[in-house]
């Protein structure tokens, strides 16, 4: 058969052929990701599973936190897990607006409203606070470079040096895959850039998470992240661990870490390692079942 100038029995076998190639390629690069080693396997896994058992003695160390990014998605969850587990004595919400919350949420947790582009004139909302959680962040697409240079960059350096100032002892940054300071790509450039001079604070502790693509609802819809999104929900249940991360579990993550002793000063979980961390992964499940083998 012939249709205008092509002949459609040479064009749709030839057509079929090659969305068949370059699905099993694409399928094979999320598959290599999936399966590639994480060499903390042992370590995240028993951090996972011993969190719980750890809360009570962390709750009696008397601790207290703030959140900076709170209206985040990543924020909104780690506010949900820190208000359900009751960890901290006070947590401080840090922001540029008050917004409503859920009514799950404790009286230990109270907002303070600053102004980040005079961010010393606030440094008292630091002030006692031993552990900081980190989720700020904004879009080239919604600020501008010179917008999300200042939000990603300029605004978490700076809370870093008061809140550390004012005596905080372990920081924990929520990054992004693929940051690198000598990146040619200005989203993980930056990233890169944050985590280095992190780095040099020298907190008692820095943990730096790089979560792939955040899986959420978001309140307030991104160009082009909703249809993201609906692609990447097959890649995400088949291959969980390679490029996506939902926002709950980062916020496991953080939780589990937190109350986890450490001997470590400087932590950098990737993805597969957030994963594990949160108690979601089923690679800790594999190796939980082996040891169970080996002990019969």
């Amino acid at each position: 058969m012939q249709v205008l100038w092509f002949r459609c029995d040479v064009i749709i076998p030839s057509l079929s052929l090659g969305v068949l190639v370059v699905s099993l390629l694409i399928g094979s690069f999320f598959f290599w990701h999936e399966i590639q080693h994480e060499p903390d396997t042992e370590r995240n896994c028993n951090m996972a599973e011993a969190a719980q058992s750890n809360w009570e003695r962390y709750r009696a160390e008397g601790h207290q936190a703030f959140i900076l990014g709170y209206t985040g998605e990543v924020g909104k969850e780690l506010i949900k897990e820190l208000a359900a587990a009751k960890l901290f004595k006070k947590v401080v919400l840090i922001g540029r607006r008050q917004v409503d919350l859920d009514t799950t949420v404790g009286p230990e947790f109270e907002q303070k409203v600053v102004d980040f582009e005079k961010l010393e004139e606030h440094s008292d909302v630091f002030e006692g606070l031993d552990t900081g959680f980190c989720a700020l962040g904004t879009t080239r697409g919604k600020s501008g470079v010179k917008g999300f240079v200042r939000v990603d960059h300029d605004y978490v350096l700076i809370s870093a040096e008061i809140a550390k100032a004012r005596g905080c002892k372990h920081f924990s940054l929520v990054s992004s895959q693929g940051a690198n300071k000598n990146s040619s790509m200005l989203y993980t450039r930056t990233k890169g850039q944050v985590e280095e001079a992190l780095k040099v604070m020298h907190f008692d502790r820095i943990s730096i998470y790089r979560p792939g693509v955040l899986m959420c609802d978001r309140t307030e819809e991104r160009p082009g992240e909703k249809v993201a999104r609906v692609l990447l929900k097959p890649i995400s249940y088949l291959f969980p661990t390679a490029i996506t991360t939902p926002t709950e579990i980062v916020a496991k993550a953080l939780v589990n870490n937190v109350v986890a002793p450490s001997e470590r000063t400087q932590e950098l979980y990737e993805n597969k390692a957030i994963h594990q961390l949160s108690g979601t992964s089923k690679a800790c499940g594999t190796r939980s079942n082996q040891e169970s083998s080996k002990s019969k």
